[in-house]
């Protein structure tokens, strides 16, 4: 894959890998680590969770902020690796309190920050040189993988520390009990009976004769687990720690020039303005009583808006403006879409079947589904044309791969438990399956001149991403809502199967590919000149706000019926599909 690339893209890829394995660690374990730990409601889960991916992405700004003052981008990022490494051996030390997590989290976010866009830049850096100037889409692509293929890994990693503390200590699995545990220990606990049932079947020892300490133990535990999946995700980023420090040569040390021009007509009272219309978004909200860190997210990108529309002239006006329109539909689609490691990881828990058959379950075992998709890979380069050994290799493979799959199939029981945290390894499993897919049907389109422009491209997605909350909504329906059950378990009559909530990533990661990828490529286009860096960073910008918006979701999960829910998420993506369809042709006049 990396034939005819510089080698810095190795040290990149292996950098961004480790990274984002510990970010999708954290999608997949930490509301449910707050709830089993902290015993917080979805709400307040919901809050410190939208904070948490809003910082992320937000201090992203400060990072390139401080890189492109200091002109030390590897140092900058060095510093974020070794800031997020210790984050995560903080999240790792168990039995800290509420206020030290957060504190914790904050750190791993502030790592990420100096981390994430500079990394991106040194990539782009790389494929300045001419020599090297065509492969620039590849990198990022494979750049991409390198991201999803940590992703894939970490779901899998968290479960199997958790349970293997578990087992342990004696125990099983099961993504209801510490909600329950909480309410017994706390004396809230109306059905005595059914815990009794459950506590037999989580106790490997035998059945439990005191439930109060059986409780206390289980949250103890269960809690310690996700530790240790921390412990992982810290080991994660050491690896990639170590490749950066021994490699990190290999990457450019190119500095950026600035425009002469980029200062022009910046003057004091113009931060002055920008800082007062932050302050003046932001008090409206406490004013009519609505969340107040959303009226600071939303203060904050009011701000840039009039930074932006300030610094700019008459010429450049109507691309930032452009500009600021699709990244308003961005804050929106990623509202829905991160859904994914919040409410939606909360459905995984509480509304999917805990055990699945035989075949289903070669998408819940890490090895079972490693087998499959080297038969599905070997079956590909079986099929496609190309060199005769790459055939054989291909042969080889689906054999091998395919006799190893079906011998896991046959081993499997005819109930095999599964966990919600796996839920989260499909997202990047379908990028590494789709993005080859997607990319060769628009080649195929361009090569017909049928191919639809990068504003298209996107309105599409969100009309793609509509359909893949409208399955939650039909998957939804006739069960029972949590205001419903008052702490109650949810009855096995009110699970339903994984594959609503397969189909439903499946579609939202083709979404994805044609909104993410192609709103950067959108920003690169039209950004005028001067402002390439500043109009990346407010795309960053609309992606935090998207992620602070993420609360709105656990905020309605304890007040409405669940289908009511996700037609929520349904009507924010349609309406904003329609709003990009509405301006689109002036979209386009920039594009071409």
């Amino acid at each position: 894959m990396f034939k005819s690339h510089p080698k810095g893209l190795i040290v990149a890829f292996f950098a961004n890998m480790g990274e984002r394995f510990g970010f999708y660690t954290m999608m997949a374990i930490l509301v449910l680590f707050l709830q089993a730990k902290y015993d917080v409601s979805a709400q307040t889960a919901g809050s410190i969770y939208s904070w948490f991916y809003f910082a992320i992405y937000a201090l992203a700004l400060l990072g390139g902020i401080i890189a492109d003052a200091t002109k030390k981008y590897k140092t900058v990022i060095m510093s974020g690796i070794i800031i997020m490494f210790l984050g995560y051996i903080m999240m790792a030390i168990p039995g800290m309190g509420l206020t030290p997590t957060i504190i914790f989290l904050f750190t791993i976010s502030l790592g990420n920050g100096l981390f994430k866009g500079n990394l991106q830049a040194v990539v782009g850096q790389m494929y300045d040189d001419p020599k090297y100037e065509k492969l620039r889409d590849k990198a990022y692509l494979l750049f991409y993988m390198g991201i999803n293929i940590g992703a894939f890994f970490a779901p899998f990693a968290a479960n199997s520390a958790r349970n293997w503390w578990l087992k342990t200590n004696g125990l099983n699995h099961d993504g209801s009990l510490p909600a329950l545990c909480h309410q017994m220990l706390k004396g809230t606990l109306k059905d005595t009976e059914a815990f009794q049932q459950l506590a037999n079947n989580a106790s490997t020892t035998g059945p439990v004769t005191d439930l109060a300490a059986f409780a206390q133990n289980y949250i103890d535990v269960f809690a310690r687990g996700y530790n240790y999946a921390f412990a992982v995700a810290a080991g994660a980023m050491l690896i990639s720690l170590v490749v950066y420090i021994f490699f990190n040569k290999l990457l450019p040390t190119k500095q950026v020039v600035k425009s002469e021009n980029k200062t022009e007509g910046i003057k004091p009272m113009k931060i002055v303005v920008s800082l007062g219309v932050m302050a003046v978004v932001t008090a409206l909200f406490f004013v009519f009583n609505i969340d107040t860190g959303i009226g600071f997210a939303v203060g904050l990108f009011a701000g840039f808006i009039a930074w932006i529309l300030g610094i700019s002239n008459r010429e450049e006006r109507p691309r930032i403006i452009a500009l600021l329109l699709v990244f308003g539909v961005v804050i929106f689609f990623w509202m829905s879409f991160h859904q994914n490691g919040l409410t939606m990881t909360f459905f995984a828990r509480d509304y999917t079947v805990k055990a699945v058959g035989a075949f289903n379950y070669l998408f819940f075992d890490m090895w079972n589904i490693l087998a499959f998709i080297g038969t599905v890979a070997g079956l590909v380069l079986l099929v496609k044309k190309g060199e005769l050994k790459t055939r054989v290799i291909g042969g080889i493979m689906f054999v091998v791969a395919g006799t190893i799959t079906y011998l896991f199939y046959r081993q499997a029981e005819a109930s095999n438990d599964i966990q919600p945290e796996v839920f989260q390894s499909f997202n990047p499993l379908f990028i590494v399956a789709l993005t080859f897919l997607v990319s060769g049907i628009f080649t195929w389109l361009a090569d017909r001149g049928k191919e639809p422009s990068t504003p298209r491209k996107i309105g599409i997605g969100m009309i793609i991403a509509a359909v893949g909350f409208l399955i939650m909504v039909i998957g939804s329906f006739d069960i029972v809502s949590p205001f419903e059950l008052n702490g109650n378990p949810v009855p096995d009559s009110s699970r339903v199967s994984t594959y609503w909530l397969m189909n439903s990533y499946l579609v939202l990661t083709i979404a994805e590919l044609f909104l993410s990828p192609m709103g950067l490529s959108f920003v690169s286009k039209v950004s005028p000149a001067r402002f390439q860096g500043l109009m990346q960073g407010g795309w960053l910008l609309a992606t935090a706000v998207g992620n602070k918006l993420l609360g709105i979701g656990s905020y309605f999960w304890e007040k409405i019926e669940i289908w009511q829910l996700w037609a929520i998420f349904v009507v924010c993506c349609l309406i904003s599909a329609a709003f990009i369809f509405a301006i689109m042709k002036r979209l386009e006049r920039l594009t071409k």
